[in-house]
């Protein structure tokens, strides 16, 4: 158990900020069912600060927009660093003269 150590709340005990976490609990279901079924089996003494709870929503941008662009082929990609490398070379070469 912690206690607070400053103000109202010296000496009155205070949930470990430590051991906070947090849960994404579908708007479909209960939030004490979801609770009882899925947190308290693995931590008994855990609990809900029901001030701390939050409604909203969660867009998930990448599943709903993403597409997917393969890789350019090694090939490519090789001939690209072989060009820069050769610009570069020669740019050293101008400053050599």
């Amino acid at each position: 158990m912690v206690l607070g150590q400053k103000g109202k709340q010296k000496g009155k005990p205070q949930a470990d900020s430590s051991l906070r976490d947090t849960e994404n609990v579908p708007l479909t279901e209960d939030v004490q069912a979801y609770f009882e079924r899925e947190v308290l089996p693995h931590a008994p003494d855990a609990w809900i600060d029901h001030d701390k709870t939050k409604v909203g929503y969660e867009i998930p941008f990448n599943r709903h927009f993403y597409v997917f662009e393969p890789p350019r082929s090694l090939q490519e990609i090789d001939e690209d660093l072989k060009a820069v490398s050769a610009n570069i070379m020669a740019m050293l070469g101008e400053l050599a003269e």
